[in-house]
């Protein structure tokens, strides 16, 4: 199977989630050409269209699905569970690529109790409109009704299911499941998917389904524990670390966008650049909104890692925030990712092609759980 991704912290959960299946998993940013026909288990394809324009993200959707030369059956579309994104143009421009005539979107994620009924999408039985989606900067949910949120869906062959259960998810892909259909929308659906392959045998023999056994890996103990870590806390809602490590929190000067990243390297101790170390970078000011601050914040902690790895390559790279995640491989050039571990959905450890273990990690996930206190 592969999985398209709108973001690359969705990708990461996909990948997550095929990893603990047993399936061997690649991650890649982007897509070079490669047939399908030669891919073993689930590659993920992780893209940043969710935050480039309508006409970017079309352009992206058309490059990949031309790169990547499957047939719609062996596509999944991994889009956001709360409706953001250029959710039916890229579809659309998938469809036009594939050749397929048909697509099932299904956002719900009854697991965490989101959930569509009569057309209506809920958050834990408050409609979508009704929480605090309805204030996001870039896709406000100002309706809660999936025919109104996306009026020409269905007149472009794009299904809108209701699901209020994991079993009301299993039997959608049941009954749409013809070799012709892309299935595109949020975990439970992926999930749906692999238990319809299993349970029909499906699964060809380059998807070693023996099982990766993730009680017994060796991570978590403290020998294998790399040392050598540089930490991205890319999230200005990012607790302080009490790891014992040295912290270099962004200068008030680059916050503020007066200054930039050759500022802020320049006032780290040499020693911290000089020798292998341990090193966080926090952003410690909260005062500043909207989209250009965001996009300037990433940017620049993207560029102090480039920096910093430059010196010396770290044995792990742990970054906290989809964006910021995004922004700082494609600084190193990183693009390719063999999966590791699952922490937890959406967490996952995977080692990149120069050696490096790379973690990404939601704002929202506690650090106590990845670091000993």
């Amino acid at each position: 199977m592969i999985v398209i991704a709108d973001d690359i912290t969705g990708a990461a959960e996909i990948a997550g989630i095929a990893l603990s299946r047993g399936n061997h998993v690649r991650m890649v940013c982007g897509a070079v050409r490669f047939d399908h026909h030669a891919v073993q288990g689930t590659v993920v394809i992780a893209t940043d269209t969710r935050s480039m324009s309508e006409a970017e993200a079309i352009a992206e959707t058309r490059r990949i699905a031309s790169a990547i030369r499957c047939q719609p059956s062996v596509i999944f579309k991994k889009t956001d569970s709360v409706l953001r994104g250029h959710v039916i143009a890229e579809l659309q421009a998938l469809m036009e690529a594939t050749g397929c005539h048909r697509v099932v979107y299904l956002p719900a994620n009854p697991s965490k109790g989101r959930i569509i009924r009569n057309g209506v999408y809920y958050m834990h039985a408050t409609p979508i409109h009704e929480t605090a989606f309805s204030y996001d900067p870039e896709y406000p949910a100002k309706t809660s009704v999936l025919r109104e949120r996306f009026p020409d869906a269905e007149a472009r062959g794009i299904i809108m299911p209701d699901a209020g259960s994991l079993e009301d998810i299993q039997r959608v892909v049941e009954l749409y499941n013809d070799g012709k259909t892309i299935f595109a929308g949020a975990a439970d659906l992926f999930s749906a998917m692999l238990n319809h392959r299993d349970n029909h045998g499906d699964n060809s023999p380059d998807m070693p389904q023996s099982g990766v056994d993730q009680e017994n890996r060796p991570h978590d103990s403290e020998e294998n524990r790399p040392h050598d870590s540089l930490i991205l806390c890319g999230s200005t809602q990012s607790k302080a670390l009490e790891l014992g490590i040295p912290v270099a929190p962004m200068p008030r000067e680059v916050y503020d966008g007066q200054q930039g990243a050759d500022y802020w390297f320049d006032q780290l101790p040499s020693s911290l650049i000089r020798y292998p170390s341990s090193l966080i970078l926090s952003i410690p000011y909260t005062h500043r909104t909207g989209k250009e601050v965001a996009v300037h914040l990433r940017m620049v902690m993207a560029e102090m890692t480039k920096r910093l790895v430059a010196r010396h390559r770290p044995e792990q790279l742990v970054i906290e925030g989809g964006a910021t995640a995004w922004a700082t491989l494609q600084a190193l050039g990183w693009t390719e990712f063999s999966i590791e571990r699952q922490i937890a959905p959406g967490v996952v450890q995977m080692r990149a092609a120069c050696g490096t273990l790379v973690t990404l990690k939601p704002g929202s996930y506690p650090w106590g759980s990845m670091f000993k206190q």
